[in-house]
């Protein structure tokens, strides 16, 4: 079965065709780094991690493209007397940094910040003044827009039509042809700081949100890409736009448009009016990050996700499922033929769930079947069977990004703590045992009670006793 993804563009299931055979190019909106980042934009980047594995899995070389926009209306309304724009910026540039990192999201191939792509923004305006498709104001304000009533196509992507669209509220309607024209580049007003202000063909300023994203994409995924991903609440204006923009110009831009959707809390949209913003680093102050991970990966990409009270316990336990089979099954097989001979195999259910718009909760599920397989293999002593099952469930974790003896989880510290306690552990588990051959059962039921208390809980069968840390 080929991957089929859903075109936000023609409201279809499309077969995906990589541009490049053996290729993919992937330009994803990343953060406008004004505030510090809630868990609608970790939920974001993680989902295209998770496209970006998969397609790695299934033998394609991912260019991923995140943007970082470092300059905008917002970044310069937040700025404190105590903070140029530009710090304040570069620190909530970090604070996003940290929660990708922190939830094994993997670094994007490039990311470009705005600030650094100022020319490639200027020559793409420049191709659409002379295409006849933009205009400087006749106010000598210095801004320069986009005309949309000169593009045919315009709305193409929201399927709205250009009459009935709301006026472009990113500048003073004043110089515009059309209310509904947009800033390509703004002028420099009186009230900014001069330090984000740049010289430009029609007087200093600076660019205006959409025309970065296309600019940045042309100049590290060319004239046109496979895939332009973002969340939903970027269709209208910002993807709209970018599109108008660069196929005016010429390019031929995103061949598939690809948009997750958003987290509500308490079936509430999550906004700042509202004061309900959940923060990641709230989120990841009350669970650990690889639960944090499963949680906001559960779910169809497409879906809206709703917090609530309840939502993280319930991520934590299902991924203690998982993990107690791997480490029980690593335990069971652990000196036998089948320790080294696993077959680390992607089950072909799961890998149609995937290949199904990426069906990650259909594939959650054919992970959750192996692993109930997989224990009462071990329950029955099958241990070809119990092999089987330890293979394709790391291998799904892997795919996934949430199997928890990855290195991202788990640091060489912690391996440590954990190997010593395991050799104590196994210490007190031998002597048990050797009570047990002798009737010595007072001591047997000490040792039992002792472990018991620190939270082991010991499994007697009849290939020897077998321990785990309750959850």
């Amino acid at each position: 079965m080929a991957l089929r993804l859903y075109d936000t563009k023609t409201q279809t299931l499309r077969d995906f065709t990589p541009l490049t055979p053996g290729e993919v190019g992937m330009y994803v909106c990343g953060p406008t780094v004004q505030s510090s980042p809630h868990i609608g934009h970790l939920r974001s980047a993680l989902v295209y991690d998770i496209l970006r594995r998969w397609l790695t899995y299934r033998g394609l070389r991912v260019t991923l493209v995140r943007n970082v926009t470092d300059i905008d209306d917002k970044v310069l309304v937040n700025a404190a007397e105590d903070e140029h724009w530009w710090a304040l910026a570069y620190r909530m540039e970090l604070e996003f940094s940290d929660g990708y990192r922190a939830l094994g999201i993997l670094p994007p191939t490039y990311e470009p910040r705005a600030t650094a792509n100022i020319q490639q923004m200027h020559e793409l305006i420049e191709r659409l003044i002379e295409a006849g498709h933009a205009y400087a104001a006749s106010d000598e304000s210095g801004d320069v827009y986009f005309d949309v009533r000169s593009w045919p196509t315009y709305g193409a992507l929201t399927r709205q039509d250009v009459d009935k669209m709301e006026d472009a509220g990113d500048a003073d309607p004043r110089g515009k042809h059309d209310p509904r024209d947009f800033a390509l580049w703004k002028g420099h007003k009186p009230n900014e700081p001069e330090s984000a202000t740049w010289t430009s063909p029609w007087g200093p300023g600076r660019p205006g949100w959409h025309i970065e994203c296309s600019a940045m994409a042309r100049r590290y995924l060319g004239e046109s890409f496979d895939i332009h991903g973002g969340g939903l609440d970027l269709r209208f204006p910002h993807h709209e736009n970018e599109l108008a923009q660069t196929t005016a110009a010429g390019d031929g831009f995103a061949r598939h448009w690809v948009h997750n959707g958003l987290v509500s809390v308490d079936g509430q949209k999550m906004s700042k009016s509202l004061g309900n913003s959940v923060y990641a680093s709230e989120m990841l102050a009350t669970a650990s990050p690889l639960v944090v991970r499963y949680y906001l990966g559960q779910a169809h990409y497409r879906s809206t996700i709703d917090y609530h009270d309840g939502s993280l316990v319930e991520a934590e336990a299902a991924l203690e499922r998982i993990t107690g089979f791997l480490e029980r099954a690593t335990r069971r097989l652990a000196g036998t033929r089948f320790s080294a001979a696993t077959a680390v195999t992607i089950p072909p259910e799961f890998a149609e769930a995937m290949d199904d718009d990426l069906g990650v909760p259909q594939a959650l599920a054919v992970l959750h079947d192996t692993v109930r397989a997989g224990n009462a293999a071990i329950d029955a002593d099958d241990l070809p069977a119990a092999a089987s099952a330890l293979g394709a469930v790391t291998a799904m974790t892997d795919v996934l990004g949430i199997n928890p003896g990855s290195p991202v989880w788990n640091g060489a510290a912690d391996a440590a703590h954990h190997a010593t306690l395991g050799r104590v552990i196994d210490a007190l588990i031998d002597q048990r045992q050797s009570a047990r051959r002798e009737r010595d059962f007072a001591t047997a039921d000490r040792i039992r009670d002792l472990l018991s208390s620190s939270g082991i809980t010991i499994e007697d069968t009849p290939s020897g006793a077998h321990w785990s840390i309750d959850g």
